[in-house]
């Protein structure tokens, strides 16, 4: 789970008077996703998936509110599931934890003894990175203190940012940067990098801020936020493939889902949201040739957004949890099969 205890930019680390793990739009969630469990529990009890589970915030609230779902929960992190096993172990009867990423949702769901088709009532994906990875100073999210260079979601396995600043041509750290943290001055900032690792390789976070710093111009940082922020970024959804799972998830969720069936999206970046867009809009459309009078059997649309574009989170939202004010969400329901 990423959303849980985040701040406006996600790639800092969190204001020590911030309140801990404090869900983020939980209500909203619970307000888009609660009437297909209810629906659900009319008949014994619906099928929730906790996309992005984290510390287990949003998937507490889901199992006391809704008593007779079965949640499934997801996480890269073994950290994370080992946490929130224990916050919801209560509910053991009522949950399986699965070790792996979003896109797993159709292993997940086999191994918890259901179809990977038609089978859930509600998903929620929480994107981006946990509280729990922005606290723990040795896992190198924050830009703010100097740790390793590490960004793993899964510190088990896969490069490093170190590996990626330390062994990537200029050309592959440029298109990093530029791609995935849209930073303008990628071609710069990559320079100035080969340079740095011919004398000093790269292993925590200070001396890349600190190059930052001296890349970026003076006019670009007084405006355009952290001069790290774009690059952290980039580098922490390089090493965790977090767009090519995404690309893998979405239609996996929507697949997923039973008509009747909701699902939240909730990304803390551009890119996220425009993957999340991408997948659902082919989805709420109709498949008749148009002009056609009525509209073909099982050529109707799949779905219908339950927001309208991408929601940000109120005023009120943000002064209670300021983690909030990057999120754009969107929700959808599923109105029909999709045609063999």
């Amino acid at each position: 789970m990423a959303g849980e205890d985040i701040s406006p930019d996600p790639d800092s680390a969190p204001e020590p008077s911030t309140p801990k793990h404090v869900p983020v739009r939980l209500g909203r969630a619970d307000e888009l996703l609660g009437p297909a469990l209810i629906a659900a529990d009319e008949h014994g009890g619906g099928v929730m998936i906790d996309a992005t589970l984290g510390l287990g915030g949003h998937s507490e609230h889901f199992l006391r509110t809704y008593p007779n779902i079965r949640l499934i929960g997801l996480d890269r992190d073994p950290n994370a599931l080992e946490l929130a096993s224990a916050r919801l172990s209560e509910f053991s009867s009522r949950t399986t934890f699965v070790h792996t990423t979003y896109d797993g949702i159709a292993m997940a769901l086999e191994q918890a003894g259901l179809d990977e088709h038609d089978t859930v009532h509600a998903i929620l994906f929480d994107l981006g990175v946990s509280s729990m990875q922005l606290d723990e100073a040795d896992r190198g999210f924050a830009y703010s203190v100097d740790a390793p260079l590490d960004m793993r979601m899964n510190p088990t396995t896969g490069i490093t940012a170190a590996d990626v600043l330390n062994t990537y041509s200029h050309g592959e750290i440029a298109r990093v940067l530029s791609t995935y943290g849209e930073e303008r001055f990628a071609g710069r900032i990559a320079s100035a990098i080969v340079r740095r690792r011919e004398t000093t390789p790269f292993t925590t976070s200070g001396p890349l801020v600190e190059l930052l710093y001296e890349s970026i111009p003076a006019a670009t940082r007084r405006t355009g936020g952290h001069p790290a922020k774009r690059t952290f970024q980039a580098l922490r959804v390089e090493v965790n493939g977090e767009l090519d799972s995404l690309e893998k998830a979405v239609p996996a969720g929507l697949d997923a889902l039973a008509v009747g069936g909701r699902v939240v999206f909730m990304s803390y970046q551009s890119l996220e949201d425009r993957v999340v867009k991408k997948h659902l809009a082919p989805r709420i459309k109709s498949r008749s040739p148009e002009g056609l009078p009525v509209e073909l059997p099982g050529m109707g649309p799949e779905f219908r957004m339950l927001t309208r574009g991408a929601e940000r989170a109120s005023d009120e939202e943000i002064e209670d949890n300021p983690r909030s004010a990057p999120v754009r969400l969107r929700a959808a329901e599923r109105i029909a099969r999709r045609a063999a």
